[in-house]
């Protein structure tokens, strides 16, 4: 299990440095591997074939589709009814809802329906771009508290995330990016005391 945290303040690229994982940006320098799989430059959806899930800032749903079609869109054709009962198991909310639109769901509804993407896509590696955007605290206890399950079931995580502490609370590794470029790399313990904390992530 390994839980990163990539934090830095706006514009830093953190958004940015997801997508171009997931396939959505063409790289162009570096590279992109996955469980010995070289990613680099290949289209989303064949990065998404090989176990990477990308959970976008703002929900990332189809609002005019049910909660159960946008489950199925998410999880592979031969797993469509496993994707239900972990959805459930999860989520018991969404399961109350399985016949209603995605646009009609409260804003905590629709991030539990965006972050089921990564329990029922058979994904070993999942991109989190801000989970907690626009949550109600308790959604946010919600969030994390599923995120940390996941990371507990074998997944790997690359969290972005504007509650900080949060994210550092369940990350292994931190990366602190700065106008494109990784100026930390180490454990959280490690940051807290450094300046490129101060400097970096609250801007003072």
């Amino acid at each position: 299990m390994m839980v990163a945290a990539l934090l830095g303040p706006n514009g830093a690229g953190k958004t940015t440095l997801l997508r171009a994982a997931a396939g959505l940006l063409r790289i162009q320098a570096g590279a992109v591997r996955s469980h010995g799989a070289d990613l680099t430059g290949r289209p989303a959806d064949d990065v998404a074939r090989h176990g990477v899930c990308l959970i976008p800032e703002g929900r990332g749903v189809f609002p005019s589709l049910t909660v159960r079609q946008n489950l199925r869109l998410f999880a592979p054709e031969r797993r469509s009814a496993e994707a239900l009962e972990r959805t459930a198991d999860f989520f018991p909310a969404l399961a109350r809802r399985l016949n209603q639109a995605a646009g009609s769901l409260s804003g905590g509804e629709q991030q539990m329906l965006a972050l089921s993407r990564a329990i029922v896509s058979d994904a070993r590696v999942i991109l989190v771009d801000e989970a907690s955007m626009g949550l109600a605290p308790i959604m946010v206890d919600q969030a994390f508290a599923f995120l940390a399950r996941i990371a507990a079931e074998g997944a790997s995580l690359l969290v972005v995330e504007q509650y900080v502490h949060r994210a550092l609370d369940i990350a292994s590794h931190v990366y602190l990016l700065n106008r494109g470029r990784i100026v930390f790399a180490g454990p959280p313990a490690d940051l807290a005391a450094d300046d490129l904390f101060r400097r970096y992530v609250t801007g003072q």
